[in-house]
């Protein structure tokens, strides 16, 4: 019979520290929290110090049970969730609830915590037990109960003022705000004309770009030249002075290095993870906690390959820095080993300095090493953990750089290069960035050798256009970075932020950018233009601030939440009564109605936002937003409905133009405004129609039969008339993964044959 009972949240974690522990030991799992606020109204109380009312989470009740039931053979037990405020939370509802079911009675109850889940630091942990800490508790129930309170009660308002099934979040409706904000700033963008004048130059058979840095003594800045005349003169000027020759004036040369950037932390490994894999932030979070919790890795078992992915802090423990710079003195030779420790300081000052950087728990366990236990995705969020750590410890990357300047009449053109004489930490990582644009001096190439004095001939000079453009939308790892920035949140929780918002479909992915929709852009009018306080930024980063000092013991809980209850349900009670649905889903704009002379505004619809008249129902005036009178749509000529026999006509919703019936709404007929591709391959499910590649209402391509709605067979991948040859059944699908590259599989799920293709070449 075990001694002591440990516990843990998931059964791969307790699968992975059993093995570490012995048989004194049983390792269970709670799978997660095992219980939250009761799901109604009055679950926090603001007018009993916020009581809070919890309830068994009913999925894991039999968990519990099991838990109970094996506590009472034994000794003691150890709560052993993650080592933060959530984690810290779950032991402590683990402790009340086995209280109330008088599981404890004269049990030793004791908190252990660990950072990797290694044999050494499970040990330490069994070693240095301490009390489950009230001060992390409470924290995270006043972030829970604010939460609640923003939840349930902003929630029902945005049913009333704007649609059923909305729902506000208190800091999901921030980073909203920053996204429509952008969006905002990108509509209102103008768009400035401006031009460079390049001279194209010969030396040594190699044909060097030069720019245009000064004209008759004026340094050309960005809007020097604005069109295409000003910029013709100058090339004009230029051509005729130069006799085809320019001289080399100056050359100037330096030693440029570059240090290598810090271990990873959650925002940081969420924001490369983007970059360089493709994965959101909700994806890399999955992936980590896998191989934070244990992989099986042959010999050695089950073990944790990474320390714990929630953290803020950029520091290495002293071993692991030594142990990485061993490695990299083996691996790539003691010369790119610095000779003292590169030191990363955490820039928040709420970081926990006690955790440690995301890294390898044992830097010797290469990622090629142990690839074949990995699948596709772990290993390569593994592979980018090792390099960043090895990186971090590695010598800084040395570059020389050039400018040479060239003078042609009375005017400077410059050309700018760069060699890398060491590359450092760079022969192992390089951090990307978000919609960084190279400048001249950052551009890489080797010039050839020139000489002050050195005449150098000209093949050409011409000038180029450009023109200014907006700010990009933001993409996964550019928003994780603006969260953090704006104190939006915790690292911990941007992947849940950015997951509710997709979920809530307020706002949709455009080539894996976010842009709010139309829903995402009222809701962010109601609660900036009614809630303004509770969506501002710097509002929102003094409250993560007061429960970082609920955390670290420094204020106590019940006054934070007084401090924001009172003004915020004043605000929910005043606009409940005063501001009506029309002050919400209505904008007004300066436009007046061609029917009535009344004044129009953009209001929200079952299918977006349209323009609509303020005098509606008496005047029924509307057209779309990019300017289509809806009442006036293109006629399809020379068709008409198949269901009623009413003319078609092209109208406009909320995923685009398509055809539908002139006697809408009493036929609701509509289909693609693009014909669909036909693949020519046979149905075979009805074996009449054909399979047509078509686009879905989200722009998601998918096939399906052409009898639809009498044969509803779809599939997501293209499909080929080949047998499988596993089932027979009559078709096969082509799957393009980044993982797998092309495979060909069988539609039929029970089947499961799959076939990996030869890799095409370019």
């Amino acid at each position: 019979m075990s001694k002591y009972l440990v516990i843990v949240e998931s059964p791969a974690k307790a699968k992975t520290i059993k093995k570490y522990l012995g048989k004194d030991y049983e390792v269970m799992a709670s799978y997660g929290h095992v219980r939250d606020l009761v799901p109604k109204e009055g679950a926090v109380d603001p007018n009993n110090d916020f009581q809070m009312k919890y309830q068994l989470i009913e999925k894991n009740e039999k968990h519990v049970d099991a838990i109970r039931k094996a506590l009472a053979k034994c000794d003691g037990l150890y709560l052993a969730p993650d080592p933060d405020r959530e984690g810290e939370a779950i032991a402590w509802h683990i402790e009340q609830i086995l209280k109330e079911k008088k599981g404890l009675k004269d049990k030793k109850v004791e908190r252990i915590a660990f950072h990797q889940i290694t044999k050494k630091a499970i040990q330490d942990a069994i070693a240095h037990p301490r009390k489950i800490s009230m001060d992390l508790v409470n924290a995270q129930q006043a972030r829970r109960a604010l939460d609640y309170l923003v939840g349930f009660n902003l929630s029902p308002l945005l049913w009333r003022k704007v649609r059923p099934g909305l729902s506000a979040g208190r800091v999901q409706s921030p980073a909203l705000r920053l996204i429509v904000e952008r969006e905002l700033e990108i509509e209102k963008f103008l768009s400035q004309e401006y031009w460079t004048i390049h001279a194209k130059l010969s030396e040594k058979e190699s044909m060097i770009q030069t720019r245009l840095t000064h004209f008759k003594d004026e340094k050309i800045e960005q809007f020097t030249i604005q069109d295409s005349k000003t910029a013709n003169q100058i090339c004009d000027h230029l051509i005729s002075k130069s006799n085809g020759k320019c001289v080399v004036s100056k050359i100037t040369k330096k030693e440029r290095k570059r240090n290598p950037a810090a271990p990873f932390t959650t925002s940081t490994l969420q924001q490369e993870a983007a970059r360089k894999l493709g994965f959101s932030a909700q994806r890399t979070m999955q992936i980590a906690q896998q191989l934070y919790e244990g992989i099986d890795i042959g010999e050695e078992g089950s073990i944790g390959l990474i320390t714990y992915m929630r953290t803020d802090s950029v520091t290495l423990a002293q071993e692991a820095v030594t142990e990485i710079r061993e490695a990299i003195a083996a691996r790539f030779g003691k010369e790119f080993v610095p000779s003292e420790p590169q030191i990363y300081k955490t820039k928040s000052k709420n970081a926990q300095e006690a955790h440690e950087a995301v890294r390898p728990t044992a830097v010797t366990r290469h990622p090629s090493d142990i690839k074949s236990f990995l699948t596709p995705e772990q290993f390569k969020l593994y592979d980018l953990i090792w390099k960043r750590s090895v990186a971090s410890q590695m010598i800084e990357a040395t570059m020389h750089t050039v400018a040479v300047d060239f003078e042609i009449a009375d005017s400077i053109f410059r050309a700018n290069g760069s060699v890398i004489v060491n590359p450092g930490f760079i022969s192992v990582y390089q951090e990307d960035y978000d919609d960084k644009k190279i400048s001249d001096e950052e551009a890489e190439g080797v010039l050839p050798a020139f000489e002050e004095g050195q005449i150098v001939p000209i093949e050409s000079i011409v000038g180029e256009q450009h023109f200014t453009e907006p700010p990009p939308r933001f993409g996964e790892a550019s928003l994780v970075k603006a969260l953090e920035e704006f104190g939006i949140g915790r690292p911990s929780t941007y992947a849940s932020i950015i997951a509710t918002l997709k979920n809530r479909e307020y706002v949709d992915m455009d080539q894996k950018r976010f842009k709010p929709t139309d829903v995402g852009r009222v809701v962010n009018y109601f609660l900036t233009t009614y809630f303004t306080q509770y969506v501002d930024y710097d509002f929102t980063a003094k409250l993560e601030n007061e429960l970082d000092s609920i955390a670290n013991g420094e204020v106590a809980w019940i006054p934070i939440l007084k401090e924001f209850w009172s003004p915020f349900s004043e605000r929910v009670e005043d606009v409940k009564k005063n501001v009506q649905r029309s002050d919400v889903t209505q904008e007004k704009i300066e436009e007046l109605c061609p029917k009535c002379k009344k004044q129009l505004s953009i209001r929200l619809g079952k299918r977006g936002r349209f323009i609509g008249c303020t005098a509606y129902p008496e005047c029924d005036y509307t057209r779309n937003l990019a300017g289509d009178d809806q009442k006036d749509q293109e006629i399809i000529e020379g068709r008409v409905c198949s269901d009623c026999g009413s003319t078609l006509v092209v109208r406009y919703g909320k995923y685009g133009k398509f055809i539908g019936c002139s006697n809408y709404p009493k036929c609701k007929f509509i289909e693609p405004l693009e014909k669909p591709e036909d693949t020519k391959v046979a149905c075979p499910k009805c074996h009449q129609g054909h399979i047509l590649k078509r686009k879905s209402r989200r722009g998601k391509i998918f096939y399906s039969c052409s009898r639809y709605p009498d044969c509803d067979y779809a599939l997501w991948n293209p499909p080929i008339a080949e047998a499988c040859p596993e089932c027979h059944w009559p078709i096969m699908m082509i799957k393009t993964t980044k993982a797998k590259g092309e495979e060909k599989i069988c539609p039929q799920k029970a089947c499961g044959y799959t076939e990996l293709l030869p890799h095409k070449e370019n």
